[in-house]
């Protein structure tokens, strides 16, 4: 099949609100060596995409201005070096940026088999598991028997990070913003969901664990949630750091991570080498891949828009309104 020369992307006109994103021809990519092109049925959105859109989050070196960190569809072409995959293959992949177009290039090593999976969800997925499996279970070591607080747990990530722990056997405690979203994290197997609004965290994670705290805690807040997550976590606690919606600086008391002999590390993903993602993506196809195929965790798709909707894509996340991940369609 001959491929076109030309694509629709949704590329930034200039940094500002979500009107600054429109669609525009560019020639369609061809893959280097190690990598595959990919014709995108669906493209998850994520909050980097929308502080990129901002201004906020300028690409890393090499990466396309296009944003979209995620996408899902079938190989079209494939760079040298490719040994795994074919054209025709139905993958999902995370990618360094260009998600929000009609085809995308991915490194070969970031790609995971869709198998069953509507592309839908299979869009939904690589941006948001590799973030969470990366911190929660490799930086943070998450074990069974142990609690996991995650705040936004109505989010992408903190949906994610629910069905994975319960799945392996922690217990979950989880914050949001309003009583409809704590509904869905116990839906998802949450043990207890915190309203940040009207309730302590702190007070509340110390009383639904007998005093012993949260032994790993899940950040995507800061600000003043650096302190108040000292507080909460148990002795030899772990909080992992993958963002900032409030603060990157706050005030804190230091003690407290010698007194608890606490761990307190942070993380990107978009930036990291190709190996190291590569590492990520064999850990969550050996260890992930399988839950999605039996259907035990699986995307929360809370609203799918066509690609040339996501200007309205991304005015629905900064409401903030939704309940696990918004797609874009092809």
């Amino acid at each position: 099949m001959a491929l076109p020369s030309s694509m629709t992307v949704i590329g930034i006109k200039a940094p500002g609100g979500p009107e600054m994103l429109v669609p525009e021809q560019r020639p369609v990519p061809t893959p280097g060596e190690g990598e595959i092109l990919v014709k995108v049925a669906a493209a998850g959105v994520n909050r980097p995409d929308v502080m990129q859109r901002q201004g906020l989050y300028p690409p890393p070196k090499g990466a396309p201005d296009v944003p979209g960190l995620e996408i899902a569809g079938e190989i079209v072409a494939l760079g040298s070096g490719v040994r795994r995959w074919k054209t025709g293959d139905r993958v999902m992949a995370l990618v360094i940026g260009g998600g929000y177009a009609e085809y995308a290039l991915a490194h070969a090593s970031h790609t995971l088999p869709v198998s069953g999976l509507p592309m839908t969800q299979a869009g939904a997925i690589p941006e948001t598991f590799f973030t969470v499996w990366h911190n929660v279970f490799e930086r943070g070591g998450l074990k069974s028997g142990e609690t996991l607080l995650v705040h936004g747990g109505s989010s992408g990530i903190g949906t994610t990070a629910i069905q994975l722990a319960k799945n392996f056997g922690a217990r979950v405690i989880a914050t949001a913003g309003s009583e409809d979203k704590c509904e869905a994290c116990r839906k998802l197997g949450a043990d207890a969901a915190i309203n940040y609004k009207t309730e302590d965290f702190v007070e509340k994670v110390k009383t639904a664990t007998d005093g012993h705290g949260a032994d790993v805690i899940l950040d995507m807040v800061g600000g003043d949630y650096i302190a108040r997550n000292y507080e909460a976590a148990a002795v030899e606690g772990r909080i992992l750091q993958i963002a900032f919606m409030g603060s990157p600086k706050a005030t804190v008391n230091f003690q407290r991570i010698m007194l608890k002999r606490l761990h307190h590390t942070g993380s990107t993903l978009r930036s990291r080498s190709v190996a190291d993602k590569g590492a990520i993506a064999r850990a969550v196809e050996d260890n992930v891949l399988p839950l999605l195929a039996a259907g035990k965790v699986k995307p929360l798709i809370f609203k799918t828009f066509p690609m040339d909707q996501a200007a309205n894509a991304h005015a629905l996340m900064e409401t903030s309104a939704h309940i696990g991940k918004i797609v874009l369609t092809l």
